[in-house]
């Protein structure tokens, strides 16, 4: 969790004897929200559960487990709404899970349904500065199957995956991260890894595009009283590939800063603006990375977020902006409208 939103710290704990500790902690809440330019088969205001989960997790010893469980969505800039029924479905109702061998304090292997290496944003609303997830997150995975490694010494960090990248069950991806602390305040972290072969499996979370990409991550945090700023830059690539049926290479470049700022101890604020560019051209038939070939966006997001104890409540204003899109890959009934905005309400308990 990047914050501000922080977990319970005195959870559910259970000693199982020979198997060890167990922690059982939680997340239920609901949203609201309203939308204007509205995407076919979306609607113009919603309410939903978002989050319904249950987490059981060993964190000491050499063999340790967590496991994931229940309902969630995952709301995120510039897409339709998917309800927590239907992205529950997609990723199953256990999204993360996976056992962890830790013979050491400075290694361990974990093998399973694991989060993502990349980007400054992780998967689920409560674990973020904002409610949605922002534009260059949506050019990344978010869950993959596979295994990785996990190695520090000092102030160094470093992981390798071999995974199947956007959920593809094809296990040709490999990513890698590494991270330097220059002190408690400042952490510079760089990702990056794709897809070794060309694969043809495709379906509501496997976008064939993004799938045979690779994705290349520069994330500075620094953290400064009551700030937490965190600018990073995103470069993502996909070649041509005959046996695929893409005719040209194509890429993206973007930039964000997350920022939160504390007002008090229940209060802060929580913001993100991004920019990103797609590179091709409808003319030589490039494929679509973003609001068609050659397109580009900018966003702008602001949540302020009251926590007491365990409960939290936040709303959320948003903005993007699009130009240079492409008929039919555009916002609105007809797929041609350039922008979107939405007012969006949070609430719920961390247990």
């Amino acid at each position: 969790m990047t914050g501000p939103l922080t977990a319970n710290p005195n959870p559910m704990r259970f000693d199982t004897g020979a198997l060890g500790t167990w922690y059982v902690t939680g997340a239920v809440s609901g949203l609201a929200f309203g939308q204007d330019h509205t995407f076919p088969g979306d609607k113009s205001t919603r309410a939903d559960l978002d989050n319904g989960q249950v987490f059981i997790q060993k964190t000491s010893g050499q063999f340790q487990f967590f496991v994931q469980a229940g309902a969630y969505s995952i709301p995120v800039l510039g897409t339709p709404y998917l309800t927590a029924r239907k992205t529950t479905g997609y990723f199953d109702a256990v999204p993360q899970a996976f056992l962890k061998y830790a013979p050491s304090d400075s290694f361990n292997i974990m093998v399973g349904k694991l989060p993502t290496l990349f980007g400054a944003e992780y998967t689920f609303t409560f674990e973020n500065m904002n409610i949605q997830r922002g534009l260059l997150w949506n050019q990344e995975n978010d869950i993959n199957n596979g295994a990785q490694a996990n190695y520090t010494h000092g102030a160094f960090t470093a992981s390798l995956s071999v995974n199947d990248g956007f959920y593809s069950h094809r296990y040709s991806w490999v990513t890698g991260l590494l991270s330097y602390a220059f002190d408690k305040n400042n952490t510079l972290s760089f990702a990056g890894g794709g897809n070794t072969r060309a694969t043809s499996h495709v379906s509501v979370v496997t976008p064939l595009l993004q799938n045979n990409s690779e994705i290349y991550d520069l994330i500075y945090t620094h953290l400064a009283g009551p700030w937490t700023l965190t600018p990073y830059l995103q470069y993502t690539r996909v070649p041509s590939s005959a046996e695929l049926g893409i005719p040209h290479s194509a890429s993206t470049m973007g930039g964000a800063l997350l920022a939160s700022y504390t007002i008090n101890s229940h209060f802060s604020m929580g913001s993100r603006v991004e920019y990103i560019r797609s590179n091709g051209s409808a003319a030589n038939a490039s494929p679509n990375l973003l609001f068609g070939p050659d397109s580009k966006a900018w966003s702008l997001t602001l949540t302020p977020t009251y926590q007491y104890n365990m409960l939290f409540v936040r709303g959320e204003l948003s903005y993007v902006k699009a130009s240079g899109t492409t008929l039919g890959y555009a916002f609105g009934r007809n797929l041609d409208n350039n922008s979107q905005s939405r007012v969006m309400l949070e609430a719920g308990i961390l247990f």
